[in-house]
């Protein structure tokens, strides 16, 4: 694929969507930025995209032949929503889709691993992103950051269970590769971090380097179900406490090498994350009244935001 196309990022505002978009725009390429209100993005076009007014979709895919794609959210099943774009993609001139999705959640899985599934008899090259949780979750605006401001604790059902946490940076720069490299990856790739921690160790570190002392409150999986319903979906919530069920049995135990062998560098550790931050007076002074301090906002288009934005 030419690198002179254009892409569409749906959710350029968020997460990992600022973050693709910023990195896709340094790099020269043409980048159409969506979001709800066309909020404008340095070296973009901005562009309104709402995943549930269709009249939208025709003036964001105009001209298009890349799109990364981040699900609705807090959608229980982004199928029905995303797969009717995705058709009208196509028949636009789309010639390769790069989906968001979650390490927790497999080809065919719940939520967005129906998308998953359908991707590829959708476009010739696509590659689904699953991320591990993001660090960003307890730096930016997650529910686990303004816990920490508030409460001084991290609230999981995950027990001692450890996660490969990763730099939302690191989730761009593979984005970028898997939308602008010569041939798209054409599958599925697990991202993570350099390293597996638990929710102990997260707590750990963000007391080092604050200086503010944080801790991890465990929960049962009814109690995080209970807790997380009191803001999203009952159904919703449920889903996203199973995934902490999931970890505490061990199911986000692992790293992998894709950061580093598809961008040739190797990915970013929570304690240098958190450092950097510092430096940057993104955290600094504000860490005694929590590490919320960064400039990175909710994703309105998270397939995950009990975790990911």
């Amino acid at each position: 694929m030419s690198t002179t196309g254009t892409t569409l990022v749906i959710g350029a505002t968020g997460t990992t969507g600022s973050r693709t978009a910023a990195q896709l725009t340094a790099a020269g390429h043409r980048v159409r930025a969506a979001a709800r209100r066309a909020t404008p993005v340095a070296g973009a076009e901005p562009v309104a995209f709402d995943w549930y007014d269709p009249d939208t979709h025709a003036t964001a895919l105009d001209g298009v032949d890349r799109v990364y794609l981040i699900p609705p959210l807090g959608e229980s099943d982004p199928a029905a929503i995303m797969l009717p774009f995705l058709r009208q993609a196509r028949a636009a001139g789309v010639r390769r889709a790069v989906l968001l999705s979650s390490s927790a959640i497999p080809e065919g899985g719940p939520a967005v691993g129906s998308v998953h599934r359908a991707l590829p008899g959708l476009f010739d090259q696509w590659a689904v992103l699953r991320p591990s949780w993001f660090m960003q979750n307890f730096t930016g605006a997650h529910a686990h950051s303004r816990s920490i401001r508030d409460e001084g604790a991290i609230w999981t059902a995950t027990g001692a269970g450890r996660v490969g946490f990763i730099d939302a940076e690191d989730i761009a720069a593979v984005a970028v590769r898997a939308l602008t490299d010569e041939r798209a990856p054409d599958t599925d790739l697990v991202l993570t971090g350099p390293e597996a921690l638990s929710y102990d160790d997260i707590a750990t570190t963000l007391t080092e380097v604050t200086g503010r002392p944080v801790t991890h409150r465990r929960l049962s999986y009814e109690q995080m179900r209970d807790r997380l319903a009191a803001q999203l979906p009952r159904e919703f919530a449920a889903i996203l406490a199973g995934m902490d069920r999931a970890i505490a049995e061990g199911a986000e135990d692992r790293t992998t090498d894709t950061v580093q062998r598809l961008t040739g560098r190797p990915p970013r550790t929570f304690r240098a994350l958190l450092e950097r931050e510092m430096r940057l007076g993104a955290i600094g002074a504000a860490s005694r009244r929590g590490v919320s301090g960064t400039a990175s906002s909710p994703d309105p288009s998270s397939p995950d935001p009990g975790r990911r934005e």
